[in-house]
């Protein structure tokens, strides 16, 4: 596997490498085949124990293929007590597969989660990133639909998938809140992003799903920026390009467990939501 071979020799003696590797194999292939894992073990001298360890540990690394779609439902107390199980086997029935089992199509994964950080919400399910929260047996179907129709356009007001999330640095894991600033009505993320030879401040819209931005200075529609902590001065950048337009994703930690990634490049919507590894 040539391509798995590179990525491993990219980051092998990178700090937090071997973690950064399964990452792109994942994004790559979608779940982590065995034999890119034996590469990996060829490449970087590390043990195969030690990679599937990695792999097993965190809950948003898959061993087996996933589907196009990714379903995942609350089966926390709050969600449970409000009703999850019934929510839980209507998606079963739905989608004829069991929690952690992929439709025959490739369509859809369904899984389930300890908590998603949203219990005052629930039932939440959690669809390609996007939330429905109250989620009882009547609006699963009609979320499966939604889902295979786009889930992309949002009207803040009115839309329950836009939900307010806390971040903080993939770096340095300080705050990225801003209280003193706010866009949509929420607190807005502070970071800094520099373009051609400007340099300043960029606040971002904490509703996941908003796309509403406040920038010193004013960044060119297809303009992809980087982007820095404004407390260590880190570069933002995660491991995997953006699979619509190709410029670096900004990865942030979600407060309660998770990461956000929003796409660099200045009219590109894409963003993406990754709470499988939550687990309050």
């Amino acid at each position: 596997m040539r391509d798995v071979e590179s990525i491993a020799r990219k980051h092998a003696n990178d700090r937090g490498g071997l973690i950064t590797i399964l990452e792109e194999i994942q994004a790559k292939y979608s779940y982590l085949p065995k034999d890119a894992l034996k590469t990996v073990a060829t490449v970087t001298g590390r043990s195969l124990v030690d990679i599937y360890g990695v792999a097993t540990f965190y809950r948003w690394f898959s061993l087996k293929p996933r589907g196009k779609h990714i379903v995942s439902c609350c089966q926390g107390t709050a969600c449970h007590v409000r009703g999850a199980p019934k929510v839980i086997e209507e998606f079963k029935k739905q989608l004829g597969v069991e929690p952690g089992e992929t439709t025959s199509d490739k369509e859809y994964t369904l899984e389930t989660a300890n908590c998603l950080g949203a219990c005052a919400l629930g039932p939440i399910t959690v669809v390609d990133g996007h939330y429905f929260a109250n989620v009882g047996i009547g609006e699963v179907k009609p979320i499966l639909d939604k889902s295979r129709s786009g889930l992309d356009k949002v009207d803040l007001a009115t839309d329950e998938r836009v939900f307010p999330v806390e971040v903080s640095c993939a770096q340095c894991n300080h705050s990225l809140m801003d209280p003193t600033r706010i866009i949509d009505g929420v607190p807005a993320i502070r970071v800094t992003v520099s373009f051609g030879r400007k340099h300043g401040t960029l606040l971002l819209s904490s509703l996941y799903g908003s796309y509403n931005i406040e920038c010193e200075h004013e960044i060119p529609d297809n303009m992809a920026v980087d982007v820095f902590c404004s407390h260590c001065h880190a570069q933002l950048r995660g491991s995997t390009d953006c699979s619509d337009c190709g410029a670096s994703m900004v990865p942030m930690i979600v407060r309660g467990g998770g990461v956000v990634q929003i796409c660099s490049r200045r009219g590109c919507t894409n963003h993406m939501l990754d709470l499988n590894g939550v687990n309050i």
